[in-house]
């Protein structure tokens, strides 16, 4: 578990960023609330979960090595200021999962530098930046991943996740507010889905092609 805590200060700044993302496009869209709240911050405080945020990363690191999900406290939106409910509401969702691709991105800009950085240094003897380095490059390269994951999870269509807007946008009225009454018990389904081999062969096969690009951008430098 201890060789894996490189990942927690890029996923805690990574939910945070997701957060962060939802509350300034509801900002951008005539909603104030998260800004009101105090939650358009990157202050970490106010936007973790101590379940989410905290104990279920630890817990799946300690069992099985690596983080299958994590999250941070939702921000608050009131679709009532919105000019057009339905499209400003798919809006605000999309922007999560986008922050965590744009985030995946930062991060493959900052395995490059790292990167070049090693190379420079090889050969010295200063073992406590060789290490510094290693940690650097590990914590960005599971970054890219790690963005990757949270950004395609996030577009589950399933409540509370943010896929579940777009598809409610599209569903009959009824029907969409039946559908959202689902809530939290829909991460439970989500999790049970993850373990029917078929589901989590095609989510890992996704990850991968959105994977290539990022790799094909390290490559090409390093």
């Amino acid at each position: 578990m201890i060789e894996q805590l490189f990942i927690v200060p890029i996923l805690l700044f990574s939910v945070i960023v997701h957060e962060y993302a939802h509350g300034w496009m509801a900002l951008k869209l005539g909603d104030p609330t998260a800004r009101d709240m105090g939650r358009l911050t990157f202050n970490p405080v106010p936007h973790i979960d101590l379940m989410g945020s905290i104990l279920v990363p630890l817990f799946s690191l300690a069992v099985a090595g690596r983080v299958f999900i994590a999250w941070a406290k939702p921000v608050p939106v009131n679709q009532l200021n919105f000019a057009q409910m339905k499209r400003d509401d798919v809006l605000v969702s999309i922007a999560g999962p986008l922050s965590n691709i744009a985030v995946a991105f930062g991060c493959s800009v900052a395995v490059i530098f790292v990167g070049l950085c090693a190379r420079s240094v090889e050969g010295t003897s200063a073992p406590l930046l060789d290490e510094a380095l290693s940690f650097l490059l590990k914590m960005f390269y599971g970054g890219i991943l790690l963005n990757i994951v949270l950004a395609l999870f996030n577009l589950i269509p399933v409540p509370p996740l943010d896929g579940s807007h777009i598809l409610a946008s599209v569903l009959p009225e009824g029907l969409a507010r039946a559908y959202s009454r689902l809530g939290f018990l829909g991460v439970f389904f989500v999790i049970a889905l993850m373990r029917v081999s078929a589901f989590s062969e095609a989510f890992g096969s996704v990850i991968g092609w959105v994977f290539v690009p990022f790799k094909g951008l390290i490559e090409a430098f390093l």
